[in-house]
């Protein structure tokens, strides 16, 4: 398989299965919900929902295009405009693949009569490219030494938890509540394992300079 149909096929099959799950989970989430109880509305809550609101979030959206980026990139590429371009090419199929997924599983779930492809706001469909490209160009640099390849590991967790402060997620304040509990968790646990990661790195290459002759 070529270089560029790999980088197609990753990027298609992992963000249409992204966007399947989302909306299937979204879907589930509904079935649980008695929104006609004061009780649950206010302060009800259940796994799927909570589910549905880690999967579709802004953070997640833009972490499947990060992940993508770095799944496509291969370690021995060396070349930066390489890696960006890859990367940048994954991220944005990913997030259109995820989104065309989303609207065609909406579609068939809800039974409505029109087209899949109108489900969804064109809005959605421009920022899938727009912050797509730039976020998988962010993953394929994940793969870097050095401080960008560590800005690029923090970029998903430190957005993540900034959009928990600007933007929690959640119709109550359960909800809201366990959401941020689990990203800010998740995320910090994510950070603290990459910076002690890269700093570990760091120490041992500069053992690994002073050894040599």
């Amino acid at each position: 398989m070529t270089r560029p149909m790999e980088i197609l096929v990753s990027a298609l099959a992992v963000g249409a299965g992204f966007g399947a799950a989302t909306s299937l989970v979204n879907a589930l989430s509904h079935t649980y919900a008695d929104l006609e109880s004061r009780a649950y509305t206010t302060s009800g809550w259940s796994i799927a929902e909570i589910m549905s609101v880690l999967l579709d979030s802004g953070w997640a959206w833009a972490g499947l295009a990060v992940a993508v980026g770095w799944l496509v990139t291969h370690a021995k590429e060396s070349r930066p405009t390489a890696l960006a371009r890859g990367g940048a090419a994954a991220g944005a199929l990913a997030l259109l693949a995820a989104t065309a997924a989303y609207s065609i599983v909406d579609t068939i779930h809800s039974g409505a009569q029109f087209p899949w492809y109108e489900s969804e706001p064109p809005v959605w469909w421009v920022a899938s490219v727009v912050f797509g490209a730039p976020l998988g160009a962010v993953g394929a640099c994940a793969k870097r030494p050095g401080a960008i390849g560590l800005l690029a590991r923090l970029t998903v967790p430190v957005g993540a938890a900034v959009q928990m402060v600007v933007l929690p997620p959640g119709r109550n304040e359960v909800v809201e509540t366990i959401g941020k509990t689990i990203v800010w968790a998740v995320a910090a646990a994510s950070i603290g394992f990459v910076v002690v990661r890269f700093l570990l790195e760091r120490r041992r290459r500069s053992l690994a300079g002073a050894d040599s002759p």
